[in-house]
C-alpha cells in the first residue's frame, strides 16, 4: 500500500528523533529511484532510505545493506558534493502532505555556512527527490519535470521550488465537531462513509476511512442514511479519537497478514478484517517497513531488471525444447534402419524374378522363422538393382544420423538444463550485480549478443552465513560463481551441498578440517534447499559430499558438475532460519 499522509507524519517524527543533529557520512544511490544516507547520530550509524519508487515511495531507517553500483549516477555524485559532512537540522512533514523535508546545515568549499533541503515527494507515479539551496531554488532532482510533462508545475534546476498543488480538501486534523456535524448534514445521505471521508478530508487513507466506517456501523461500506443518532455519535467519536492519536503521536506500527503474507500496514489497530487477518506489531515504523517491503522490493527488482533476462532465457529455452523435440522425432525414425537394410537384402535376393517398372515386391522374409510374406515398395522408374541400392543408402544415412542426433540431443539437453538453471538464478537475484553477472554469463554462453562497450563491474561475493556451531557457509549466486566457489575457492575437505535432481546453488560448509555437528550439516542443507527450485517444498532431499568428490565434466556448462560418495539429508526450507543464519543483511 502507498505511504499515506498520516502514516508519513508518524514516520517523520520518528526520523527526526533519531537523526536530528546527526552528520551525513555517505550518500549512495543503489536504485534508479532510491537513495541511502549514512548518518552518524547519537553515537551510532543510521542508514536513511529515501525511495521515490512509484509503488513504494517512503522515508525510513533501514537495516539492509544495499548494493551500490560501480558507477554512481550523476544525481548521487551531486548529492555527495553538497551533503557529505552536512548536519541534519530537522526532519519535518508540512501539514499532512505526502512530503518529507530534510533540512541540512552545510559548509561550502570556502568554509562558509549554508543550507540545503532534501525533499521527498511520496506521491505515487509523481514521486520525486529534490535538492534545494538556501533560497529554495532547485539545484537538481531525481526526475526533472518540464513544461511538456506538466504545464502546471515544473521541477527543473534553477527554478524556485513550489510544492504540489493542494487538493482543496480540509486536513482532517483541522476539523471541528461543528464542522463535521455540518458536513454530515449537507452531504447526500446515500453516500458511503468511507467515500465521504475521502472526498471531504485530506490525509486519511482508504484503509483508515474503511476502519472508521466499520467502527461506526460495523461495516466498511456502511452508508450515512443507515446511521441513527447513536451511530452518528459513534462515527464522530471514532473520527476525533483517530485525529487525537495523530496529534498526540500515539501509534502502534502493525502489519496485517493473510496466511502469513503481509498485505497492509497501519499506524493504528485495524479491526475491519476480524479473524480473516493476522496482526504483527513492530517497535518502530522503520522496522515495519523493512519487513513489509523486503520481499516486495525483491520481487519488483526481479520483475523490472530481470524481465528482459527472463524473456531472453525463456525464448532460448523454448527454442531448444522445439529443437530437441524435432531431434527426438528424427532419432526415432533412425531406429527403423534395420527394416531398410532388410528391404535391400530381400530385393537383392529376388532380383531374378523382378523387372523394371514394378511398384512393389511381394516375397517371403527369409530372416523370419515362419517365412512371412512381406510387401516392399519400389520406385518404378528405377531398376531392381537401383532400388536395392536406394534402400542400402537410406540405411547407411540413418545409421550415420543416429550417432549425430545422439550427440546433438545430448548438447540440447545440456543447454536446456543450463537455461532452466539460469531462470532459477534470476528468480533468486537480489542485487544489481547479480543481474549483471547473469547477463554476462548468458553472453559468454552465446544466448545474449555481446555489447560493444564493456560495462565496469566489481566481482560479486557469494552469500555468507554462519551455522549455530560457528561454521562458515558460502552460497553461490550464479553458475559461474558456483564453479569458482566449488572448484577453486573451497578446501578439498569442505562439505559440498546441492539439492537433489533440481536446479539450485552450490553450498559450501567451510570446515577447516574440523568435524561439523549434525545441526551444522542440517542448516547447510537447508540453505541449499532454500536457494533452489525446492524453496517452497517440504522434505527436500539435499546431497552432501566432500569437495574433493565433486568434478566438472569436460565441455560442461557453468555450474554443471558430477559427484560421488554422497549422503542425502532431507530438510524443509525455513525463511526465518535463513535470516537468522545470515552474517550480513540481504542487499
Amino acid at each position: 500500500m502507498p505511504m499515506d499522509g498520516f502514516t508519513l507524519s508518524f514516520m517523520a517524527r520518528e526520523l527526526n528523533e533519531k537523526l536530528a543533529g546527526g552528520r551525513v557520512d555517505k550518500v549512495n544511490q543503489p536504485e534508479r529511484d532510491a537513495l541511502t544516507l549514512l548518518i552518524r547520530s547519537g553515537g551510532g550509524n543510521h542508514r536513511l532510505l529515501l525511495s521515490a519508487n512509484a509503488n513504494q515511495a517512503r522515508a525510513q531507517l533501514t537495516g539492509q545493506n544495499y548494493e551500490t553500483p560501480a558507477e554512481p549516477p550523476m544525481f548521487c555524485m551531486l548529492l555527495r558534493k553538497h551533503l557529505v559532512g552536512a548536519r541534519v537540522a530537522e526532519i519535518t512533514q508540512p501539514g499532512l502532505e505526502r512530503l518529507v523535508r530534510i533540512e541540512l546545515d552545510v559548509t561550502d568549499d570556502f568554509g562558509q555556512p549554508g543550507h540545503r533541503t532534501l525533499v521527498l515527494e511520496a506521491m505515487g507515479r509523481r514521486s520525486n527527490l529534490i535538492l534545494l539551496d538556501g533560497e529554495n531554488r532547485v539545484i537538481d532532482c531525481m526526475r526533472r519535470v518540464d513544461a511538456e510533462m506538466s504545464a502546471a508545475r515544473q521541477v527543473l534546476p534553477g527554478l524556485f521550488y513550489e510544492p504540489p498543488a493542494s487538493t482543496g480538501r480540509l486536513p482532517f486534523l483541522e476539523e471541528t465537531e461543528e464542522g463535521l456535524a455540518e458536513k454530515l448534514a449537507q452531504v447526500n445521505p446515500e453516500i458511503q462513509l468511507d467515500r465521504f471521508l475521502l472526498d471531504a478530508y485530506f490525509g486519511i487513507s482508504p484503509l483508515m476511512a474503511r476502519e472508521l466506517s466499520f467502527r461506526a456501523c460495523g461495516e466498511t461500506d456502511g452508508r450515512l442514511c443507515n446511521l441513527d443518532e447513536a451511530g452518528r455519535s459513534r462515527f464522530q467519536d471514532a473520527f476525533f479519537a483517530f485525529a487525537n492519536c495523530v496529534k498526540e503521536n500515539r501509534f502502534t506500527p502493525i502489519v496485517l497478514k493473510r496466511e502469513g503474507v503481509p498485505f497492509e500496514f497501519s499506524a493504528l489497530p485495524v479491526h475491519q478484517y476480524g479473524l480473516a487477518a493476522e496482526t504483527e506489531t513492530f517497535e518502530s515504523f522503520s522496522a515495519l517497513l523493512d519487513s513489509f517491503y523486503e520481499a516486495k522490493e525483491r520481487q519488483e527488482r526481479v520483475r523490472q531488471r530481470g524481465a528482459d533476462l527472463i524473456r531472453t532465457a525463456t525464448t532460448a529455452r523454448d527454442r531448444v525444447r522445439r529443437k530437441l523435440a524435432l531431434q527426438e522425432k528424427d532419432y526415432a525414425a533412425t531406429q527403423e534402419r534395420d527394416a531398410l537394410r532388410l528391404s535391400g537384402d530381400l530385393i537383392t535376393a529376388n532380383l531374378y524374378r523382378m523387372e523394371r517398372g514394378e511398384s512393389k515386391l511381394v516375397c517371403q522374409n527369409y530372416y523370419d522363422e515362419d517365412l512371412a510374406e512381406v510387401t516392399i515398395p519400389l520406385d518404378p522408374l528405377l531398376t531392381p538393382q537401383q532400388n536395392a541400392a536406394k534402400y542400402y543408402k537410406r540405411y547407411t544415412k540413418a545409421k550415420t544420423a543416429e550417432k549425430y542426433l545422439r550427440e546433438q540431443m545430448s548438447l540440447a539437453r545440456r543447454d536446456l538444463a543450463y537455461l532452466e538453471s539460469i531462470l532459477q538464478e534470476i528468480q533468486q537475484a537480489e542485487t544489481e550485480q547479480d543481474f549483471l553477472d547473469i547477463r554476462g554469463e548468458m553472453s559468454d554462453a552465446g544466448f545474449i549478443r555481446k555489447q560493444g562497450k564493456k560495462v565496469l563491474q566489481r566481482p560479486s561475493k557469494p552469500r555468507e552465513f554462519k551455522t549455530s556451531g560457528g561454521f562458515r557457509v558460502l552460497v553461490g549466486r550464479n553458475n559461474r560463481q558456483n564453479d569458482k566457489l566449488t572448484l577453486k575457492d573451497a578446501d578439498y575437505r569442505d562439505l559440498w551441498f546441492h539439492v537433489q535432481k533440481l536446479h539450485g546453488s552450490h553450498v559450501i560448509l567451510c570446515t577447516a578440517g574440523q568435524e561439523p555437528g549434525d545441526q551444522d550439516i542440517t542448516e547447510a542443507a537447508m540453505l541449499a534447499a532454500y536457494y533452489s527450485q525446492g524453496k517452497d517444498s517440504g522434505n527436500v532431499p539435499v546431497d552432501c559430499t566432500q569437495v574433493k568428490n565433486v568434478k566438472k565434466p569436460a565441455g560442461a556448462r557453468p555450474g554443471m558438475v558430477i559427484y560421488t560418495t554422497f549422503r542425502t539429508v532431507n530438510v524443509t526450507p525455513e525463511e526465518a532460519l535463513v535470516k537468522q543464519l545470515q552474517t550480513e543483511k540481504r542487499a
